[in-house]
């Protein structure tokens, strides 16, 4: 194969990111979280007040510029040369990123983004849709699941704020899975070709050798 594009697919919190991560580290491909496109864009309008419930012009979203970069296992985003790596997972996000990545026009943004990526470079991607929209001739393709309540007390980590409750969080990550599998543009689910996995009661390192063995015996296969 010469250019590859892997796609790791799934619901909220499963880990996508970080196995997205070790894989690309491993096979020296470009990593590109889609995920956080939508949480740096969210983060954009809100901090410039601009609503979830209007149409983002062109004119608002070519005036954001995102750079991703992964150098010595170390992931960074940038918002218009400002690093947001951690303001982008906060509550504040992460309550409010449904509404804007259901946008069509926010979701075209992010899909350029990414086929620009993949135009010349090997990709490793995460996100909800890559393998049935953004790029569904992937040469791989996985799903993630996980139960809620997993997913919760793993998000609650992240948030880092003892005054969100964990129920709270599993109540916006059950409502979250119905919003973006139900969602008209791009919805979340699984790809025909995609190997499923179940993370709920797998380490991060028992899930990554179980995508790396899918990985190296289909390169062997083909």
């Amino acid at each position: 194969m010469d250019k590859v594009i892997i796609a790791i697919d799934g619901q909220a919190s499963t880990g996508k990111s970080t196995q997205a991560k070790k894989i690309a580290l491993y096979l020296d491909y470009v990593y590109r979280d889609s995920g956080a496109y939508y949480r740096a864009i969210t983060l954009y309008l809100l901090d410039n007040d601009i609503k979830f419930d209007i149409n983002i012009s062109d004119e608002i979203l070519n005036g954001i510029n995102i750079k991703q970069t992964y150098k010595n296992g170390q992931f960074s985003i940038y918002l218009n040369d400002n690093d947001v790596t951690n303001r982008i997972r906060g509550y504040r996000v992460s309550l409010n990123v449904s509404n804007y990545a259901k946008k069509p026009e926010i979701r075209k943004f992010v899909f350029n983004q990414l086929r620009k990526s993949g135009k010349s470079n090997s990709l490793v991607v995460d996100g909800r849709d890559i393998g049935t929209v953004v790029f569904p001739n992937a040469n791989f393709k996985f799903f993630l699941v996980a139960e809620p309540r997993v997913r919760a007390e793993r998000r609650h980590k992240q948030i880092n704020d003892n005054s969100v409750k964990v129920n709270v969080v599993e109540e916006e990550i059950k409502l979250r899975d119905e919003t973006d599998s139900k969602r008209e543009i791009a919805p979340l689910r699984k790809a025909k070709d995609a190997f499923k996995i179940d993370v709920s009661h797998l380490t991060i390192d028992q899930v990554y050798n179980i995508i790396l063995k899918k990985i190296k015996s289909d390169y062997i296969k083909n």
